[in-house]
């Protein structure tokens, strides 16, 4: 039984990649998780996850057991590049590769365990309405209609009176305003002078 991962567009050169891969190929999945925490390379982590990974799709998804897998095939292929400019001298641009690479994992079994599907989740039929009896929807149009009136109550309560409208109306009217507080508020209402301006330049009769 083999079981499969893949990591895409990760942004680090496939030559930098491999130097990694080299080294955990055809090991077992426990050893090489253990090798991988302790190499001090940047490559190691994505694959170390991607590892992981593979690990999870084979328990979950075919309930084999982690000490009984091994990498068969890991490799690194080349992604799409990346490219930038740099200024240099003269007005002259020289271009940036930023290469990028995809990583594939194969783990297999060291003892085959006989061949295995895969989990296959059952999801209910879709209820047809044609596949309904006659009762049976005008059961549901009744149940339709109830809450609509119910529905419609529930707005005709919510709504207030016109008493209440007036009364809303005259207890916004005796709320006092705090920006008209202080001295020549009333001017500011009236629309009278208002700002600094007005004070500064104001001249004495007689």
């Amino acid at each position: 039984m083999q079981v499969s991962a893949k990591a895409k567009h990760i942004k680090i050169s496939p030559k930098k990649v491999r130097l990694v891969l080299d080294v955990v190929r055809g090991m077992k999945v426990a050893k090489a998780s253990d090798t991988l925490r302790l190499m001090n390379k940047g490559a190691a982590k994505p694959v170390m996850k991607l590892i992981n990974s593979a690990i999870a799709n084979a328990e979950h998804n075919f309930d084999l057991a982690k000490d009984n897998l091994y990498i068969k095939e890991i490799r690194a292929d080349e992604a799409p590049t990346l490219k930038r400019w740099m200024p240099r001298a003269h007005g002259r641009a020289t271009t940036i590769r930023k290469k990028n690479s995809h990583i594939n994992v194969i783990l297999s079994e060291i003892k085959d365990g006989g061949i295995k599907e895969g989990k296959k989740v059952k999801a209910d039929a879709p209820v047809k309405l044609g596949d309904m009896n006659k009762k049976d929807k005008e059961e549901t149009k009744k149940e339709i209609k109830a809450e609509a009136k119910e529905e419609l109550k529930n707005k005709k309560d919510d709504s207030f009176d016109e008493d209440s409208k007036d009364k809303s109306q005259e207890v916004a009217k005796e709320i006092n305003d705090p920006r008209l507080e202080g001295r020549g508020g009333h001017s500011r209402l009236e629309g009278g002078k208002k700002g600094f301006a007005s004070k500064m330049f104001r001249r004495k009769s007689g």
